[in-house]
């Protein structure tokens, strides 16, 4: 089999305790550049690829921390936002974190992240009109090299989400996340057949841009590059936000090193809202 179609995600119970904590993984051996590409053929099957039960039983529901910071206005509080990115620094995996000007400095998350194996670097820290903006370079560990695997990248994502809730706990409210892991839910419920929005647009001749909105959710990440590779199209780089309760990608993506076509920009599209529409009770259980 050629090694250009060899690569796949894979979910596999964890077995080693010490590879990564709360939340873990088992992430293959992959790349952001070439791990993306799926084998063929094309194969639409009506079933979530997202995490398994055994992945969401280890993952802690936050409690109020002692020094949490309590707030009864809850009309202030603000909109969390978690930024992954994979475009800006070729050596690193960028985090941006924003809790308005609440959040301090984060030690305790950087601590967190450190537990999954990584190097930690705190960048810098801006102000602007939405608030406090920290900012983290982070590298693997034992290769010093940006993370490139999207179980890992969720990993980050929901490590720093469970951190915000914990150390926050009114937040819960404000993030999707509050409902699996938080001590509030949302009050808002998000209809994901309204909030999902997909747009591709061509970036040159040999990648196009895809940009999608919906309904976050824990393992949003890894399903979604798994949806993209099944239909054998390639995840070069990207960004993935969480605000709210909502998630927002955009990737860099080709088919065969080449910009997407027409034809299969609207299969890519319909994949992805087949898969990201309201689930069924059934599907919807862990």
């Amino acid at each position: 089999m050629a090694s250009a179609a060899s690569y796949g995600l894979y979910f596999t119970t964890n077995t080693n305790t010490n590879r990564y904590k709360s939340p873990i993984f088992e992430p293959k051996t992959h790349s952001w550049p070439a791990a993306f590409v799926s084998s063929p053929p094309i194969i639409l099957e009506k079933k979530s690829v997202g995490l398994s039960s055994s992945m969401m039983g280890i993952i802690p529901r936050a409690t109020p921390s002692a020094t949490a910071v309590e707030s009864d206005d809850t009309d202030t509080v603000p909109t969390p936002k978690v930024i992954i990115d994979q475009d800006t620094d070729p050596d690193a995996t960028v985090v941006e974190i924003t809790f308005g000007d609440w959040l301090g400095a984060l030690m305790d998350t950087m601590n967190a992240l450190k537990n999954l194996g990584l190097n930690v670097a705190k960048a810098n820290v801006f102000l602007d009109s939405s608030g406090k903006h920290n900012k983290f370079a982070i590298t693997k560990a034992d290769t010093g090299r940006k993370v490139e695997d999207p179980e890992l990248l969720e990993a980050i994502r929901l490590t720093i989400i469970n951190n915000l809730l914990e150390y926050h706990p009114e937040s819960s409210s404000q993030l999707a996340m509050g409902a699996t892991f938080g001590v509030e839910p949302p009050k808002e419920k998000v209809d994901v057949d309204i909030a999902t929005h997909i747009r591709v647009d061509d970036d040159g001749p040999n990648r196009s841009l895809l940009y999608m909105e919906t309904a976050d959710r824990p393992g949003l990440l890894v399903d979604l590059v798994k949806i993209i590779t099944d239909v054998n199209i390639t995840v070069e780089s990207g960004e993935f936000d969480t605000e709210g309760l909502l998630a927002k990608a955009k990737f860099h993506v080709s088919y065969r090193g080449k910009a997407i076509s027409r034809p299969l920009q609207q299969v890519l599209a319909n994949s992805l809202r087949y898969f990201l529409r309201r689930p069924t009770t059934e599907e919807a259980s862990f």
